[in-house]
């Protein structure tokens, strides 16, 4: 219970720690910010580190692991991380490639978890965004499950431990699920998970078929333009966490990652403030009660705050399916 390395087995026999350090930042915070705030979170205590290729800090979030294990704070075997394939690169000749070019950033011979980010495919090139003369985002069409045979096979080369997916449907995971010839099963399914949208049936789905649900913006979103929609609310302003927050004596951010982390979501905290990092490990140290966890279930209202507008008409689409 109060163990700030507690883990969750992974279908493939693997273990994740139920709470994770999140790394994405808007574009105007200074790269180097990720390599403070990444050994900020090792030294308090965090073990399971959530970067991408998407989000360009690959080179400084692997500094700070190999800086925390050349000063013996860690192992690398301690360490759990995560890096995810973006949709530019899901042809399944591009696959590897990019978690190669990943492993180079970080310095490092492996990652623990490499997930599909988005399960929609765009043109393939230098640009993350390729655009056409229109500033449209320019899709590719590539068979997911060619995708995924290209992932099982970094998993048997031994450049990642586990595999699986990110903002997938119920749809389209049972599509990996149910491809002839499935290898090995995506261990889990990264989603914007919090108490306004809290994912109830897409986390009982994946429960039935052993995938673990990973919470990404769990606190809510940076409301950075691109992708956030600026009229949502704001999680931590909700007054049912705030008179919480009180009851237990934690902040709202510590109520919202407690609440996924009873119900056995594992959750990624974000936060480069060193106060908040040292704080959001806390998580450990109370327990909600039943009764609260089940007002906190009742503040669901489908509020998505990563609408992925530029993706809208992507065939691929994950957004559109109830869940």
């Amino acid at each position: 219970m109060n163990s700030k390395h507690q883990r969750v087995r992974l279908s493939d026999g693997h273990f994740i720690p139920i709470l994770g350090f999140g790394t994405y930042a808007p574009k105007e915070v200074p790269k180097s910010k990720a390599t403070e705030a990444t050994k900020i979170a090792i030294d308090a205590g965090f073990r399971h580190i959530d970067s991408a290729h998407l989000y360009q800090n690959e080179e400084e979030v692997g500094l700070a692991i190999r800086s925390k294990i050349a000063d013996g704070t860690v192992r690398r075997e301690d360490i759990f991380y995560t890096s995810k394939l973006w949709c530019t690169f899901h042809r399944p000749e591009l696959v590897r490639p990019c978690l190669e070019g990943s492993l180079k950033k970080l310095q490092l011979d492996y990652v623990d978890l490499y997930l599909i980010h988005f399960p929609m495919a765009l043109k393939a090139g230098e640009s993350d965004f390729p655009t056409d003369e229109n500033g449209k985002v320019i899709f590719d069409t590539t068979d997911l499950c060619a995708t995924w045979e290209a992932m099982e096979k970094c998993k048997d080369a031994g450049l990642t431990k586990s595999i699986g997916v990110s903002n997938f449907n119920r749809r389209q995971l049972e599509m990996i699920l149910n491809k002839p010839g499935l290898k090995h099963k995506p261990v889990c399914n990264q989603v914007e998970c919090h108490p306004y949208f809290n994912q109830g049936k897409l986390l009982d789905f994946c429960k039935s078929k052993d995938i673990v649900l990973v919470a990404f913006s769990a606190l809510g979103s940076h409301r950075e333009n691109r992708w956030v929609d600026q009229n949502s609310p704001v999680l931590l302003d909700d007054p049912v966490l705030a008179s919480m927050a009180k009851k237990y004596k934690r902040t709202p951010a510590l109520i919202a990652l407690r609440y996924q982390i009873q119900r056995g979501v594992v959750v990624l905290a974000k936060s480069f403030t060193e106060k908040r990092i040292k704080e959001n490990i806390q998580v450990f140290e109370f327990q909600l009660t039943p009764e609260d966890m089940k007002v906190l279930d009742g503040l669901s209202r489908n509020v998505r705050y990563i609408i992925g507008a530029p993706f809208a008409g992507h065939p691929n689409f994950p957004f559109s399916d109830e869940y």
